[in-house]
């Protein structure tokens, strides 16, 4: 293996610009940037598949530890590992590099892979503000026929989320009217005892950002473009930087309503998506992933046999998966063509989620297009609010009774959560 570097995450500007090599007629070269419980589980058993088709090889595995990772590619048959992203990029000019990093590393690590001539495919969240998604964004090669940087959004693809796709396009369901997106998860105080976890400046946000993006983001890709926010949130049980909980209306373009609920405090788990359209409630349940299965169409009063069958028969089913994602990243490769899930397409749930913090930090109705260059919600998900940001507690116009209770306790209906390092507490209201 390589010899180790001492930075394994280098600045943008340490590889020159390089345009992206031609597919034809060959395997996309592909490389994995971390090699933990996603990069591992997920990443590389979809190329591990394109592979055994014929479309991929995995040529290099980078991370931190020297020795997981030369275990890691004799385990897996990878020629060749690094501790140094610059490097494996020089020597192996992979054609598609996985980023399964946490959030803080991404933005530095997909623009080196850009600018090396590598499509990238990041783990989500993408990166942990508006402002690190867009200089990613302007490193692309739009005019050229890539590279791009897609996002795992995994939920997207498969039969099902294509079946009602299609189903609310073509109309057959009437207007989408109202929806409901649900992302109730339970996580104990030991999930977040891993260091970037919890934290503004590591993770981005909470199960907002973490955990309910999946969910969001499939609603978004279904119902299309929101147009404003109302939210809360609450620290209620963790002691973290971010949020625990998170409730938001949302309203669409289309004029449609949706409520959205993120939560790691719910012990009976369940992902769902609701959608009450004028001729038929399409509905998903599943935990972190779906099949056919999972979907059901109730269709309203009225309906015809013909149109229930019609809209009840998803075809042949392909699970939402790693692997179905990137197979049509792929595809995309080879046409040289923008990716789902990438520029406007992947920022849109990212912006949401900007607006639904902001909303809920600031008490106000956000709009679609308002937070930009300027607006301290586009280069931080906390927005510097008091009480929310690092080292930051509520001023005296929020103080209450509570505010004098020991660290760790609270009256009925609060929750006290340390903010900073050095332990200040400060009171979240039920």
């Amino acid at each position: 293996m390589p010899t180790p570097s001492n930075d394994p995450s280098p600045t943008p500007d340490q590889r020159p610009d390089r345009p992206p090599a031609p597919l034809t007629g060959r395997r996309v070269r592909a490389a994995i940037v971390g090699i933990g419980a996603i990069g591992g589980g997920s990443h590389l058993p979809a190329l591990e598949r394109l592979a055994e088709e014929g479309e991929t090889e995995v040529v290099a595995a980078v991370d931190i530890d020297a020795e997981a990772v030369a275990k890691f590619c004799a385990e897996h048959g990878i020629p060749h590992g690094y501790t140094d992203l610059a490097r494996m990029l020089a020597e192996q000019r992979p054609d598609l590099v996985s980023i399964c990093t946490p959030p803080t590393l991404h933005r530095d690590q997909t623009i080196a892979a850009l600018r090396a001539g590598a499509w990238v495919w990041c783990e989500k969240p993408p990166v942990p503000t508006l402002a690190d998604f867009d200089a990613v964004e302007a490193e692309e090669g739009a005019e050229t026929g890539g590279p791009y940087a897609s996002i795992v959004f995994q939920h997207r693809f498969g039969s099902g989320a294509r079946h009602v796709r299609e189903l609310l396009a073509e109309g057959g369901l009437g207007r989408p009217l109202v929806a409901h997106c649900q992302t109730t998860w339970y996580r104990d105080t030991a999930y977040y005892a891993v260091p970037w976890r919890g934290r503004w400046a590591t993770e981005g946000g909470g199960p907002a950002m973490g955990h309910g993006i999946h969910q969001m983001d499939l609603l978004l890709d279904l119902l299309g473009p929101w147009s404003e926010v109302r939210a809360m949130a609450g620290r209620l049980v963790h002691d973290v930087e971010t949020e625990d909980v998170s409730t938001a209306l949302v309203r669409f373009e289309s004029g449609a309503l949706a409520t959205v609920v993120n939560s790691v405090l719910s012990p009976d788990e369940v992902s769902r998506i609701r959608i009450d359209c004028e001729r038929a409630t399409v509905e998903l349940t599943h935990l972190y992933g779906h099949s056919n299965a999972d979907w059901s169409v109730t269709p309203a009063p009225g309906t015809s046999e013909a149109d229930a069958a019609a809209w009840r028969d998803f075809g042949a089913d392909v699970p939402s998966s790693h692997l179905a994602q990137l197979r049509e990243l792929v595809a995309s490769m080879r046409a040289g063509e923008r990716p789902r899930s990438s520029g406007a397409d992947g920022r849109t749930s990212l912006e949401l989620i900007a607006a639904l913090y902001k909303s809920a930090f600031t008490d106000a109705t956000v709009r679609r297009g308002e937070i930009g260059p300027g607006d301290p919600y586009y280069t931080a998900m906390h927005g510097g609010a008091p009480g929310w940001a690092p080292g930051t507690v509520r001023g005296p116009a929020d103080a209450s009774p509570a505010a004098t209770s020991p660290a760790g306790t609270s009256p009925a209906g609060t929750s006290t959560v340390g903010t900073s390092a050095a332990g200040t507490s400060e009171e979240i209201t039920a």
